[in-house]
Order: C-alpha cells, then structure tokens, then sequence
C-alpha cells in the first residue's frame, strides 16, 4: 500500500505527515508513506489545496489535516 502526503512543508503539512505516519505504524504491515513537496508533482497530481491525502492513487482529503481514526479507516477500507 502507498500513502502519499501532499503538501510544499507548512506547519498543517507537517502535522498531516505526522498523522499518517502514525497510523500507518499502528496498522502494521507494508505501508509506504511518500511525502510529496514539489510542486509539479502536486499539480500533476491535481491537488489545489494542501495538506492532501492519496491512498493507492485514490485522493482521499484536501486542504485539511485528516485525524488518526480516518486515516485508519482509509488503511482498512484498501486492505478490505
């Protein structure tokens, strides 16, 4: 499974990143988390609003820090 965190470094990206990467580590098995800070590639990505989540190329929330529990739901609904 691949997590991507969108966003160019800013205190909320931050934050994002931090969160994912916990709950990847609570999930357990293979969890890639990329942090995503150059612009083209957020563009390409068609993201206009940061921090953003991609799980498995799927874009699961823009312009806000996801909590914890949805993030575990996001993990759970792919391995499902």
């Amino acid at each position: 499974m691949e997590i991507k965190v969108f966003g160019p470094g800013c205190a909320r990206c931050v934050e994002a990143e931090n969160v994912v990467r916990q709950a990847a580590e609570q999930a357990g098995g293979e969890i890639s988390v990329i942090k995503v800070s150059d612009f083209r590639e957020i563009m390409a990505a068609r993201i206009i609003s940061t921090p953003a989540v991609m799980v498995n190329g799927q874009i699961k929330c823009t312009g806000r820090v996801p909590t914890g529990d949805e993030v575990a739901s996001w993990i759970a609904e792919t391995r499902a």
